[in-house]
């Protein structure tokens, strides 16, 4: 039986290494059978050296960031200072919980680097936040985390790390539908963004 409120998919991911961060994400936009668009972007950058990635409603990812931008401007006005990683994910994690009875539809990454390093965090819709070296959220995860799995080595290269993006995302469009047309990239390092691709498939 088709679902009655279709849920968008995604394939979007973060990965940690010892001198970078990636963060990647297709660029179709579906719901159910339909495909609504193929040039959606779902990476963004929110400051020099952080960006995060979603899936899920489009509309409710865009106003999420768009808001995180705005405190994150806040912020620097108040304290002169740039946040930390964990600072933006936090400030997405409040307005996430704080909308728990009406929540946004969207799974978010967090990465890039502080003056502590390199750091690569996940929320789910309610706001929990969990740090690892690498996450896939949106429906062709399960695809692509076993891709990342068999691969990941800590000490990957800048280079190294935007080629497991791209083979664990290639995997999960070749056998999810609701993923594909192309792929979005950002790549942090401790400098600030080095690379920001799209890759047409």
């Amino acid at each position: 039986m088709a679902q009655q409120y279709p849920y968008p998919g995604a394939t979007t991911l973060g990965i940690r290494g010892r001198n970078s961060v990636v963060l990647a994400s297709e660029k179709r936009l579906a719901y159910g059978y339909f495909v609504v668009s193929k040039t959606v972007r779902k990476v963004f950058q929110i400051t020099d050296k952080i960006g995060a990635a979603c899936a899920g409603l489009v509309g409710d990812m865009q106003s999420l960031i768009r808001d995180a931008q705005a405190e994150v401007n806040l912020y620097r006005y108040r304290y002169g200072m740039e946040p930390t990683v964990r600072g933006v994910a936090k400030i997405l994690s409040n307005y996430l919980f704080e909308s728990r009875s009406l929540p946004y539809l969207t799974e978010t990454i967090v990465g890039g680097f502080d003056e502590t390093g390199a750091h690569v965090i996940v929320l789910d819709p309610l706001g929990s936040m969990i740090e690892d070296d690498y996450a896939v959220v949106g429906t062709g995860a399960e695809i692509a985390i076993g891709v990342i799995e068999s691969s990941y080595n800590p000490e990957m290269s800048m280079e190294e790390m935007r080629e497991l993006a791209l083979k664990a995302i290639k995997a999960s469009i070749a056998r999810d539908a609701a993923s594909g047309n192309g792929i979005d990239l950002l790549i942090f390092t401790d400098e600030g963004l080095k690379v920001n691709e799209t890759i047409n498939l």
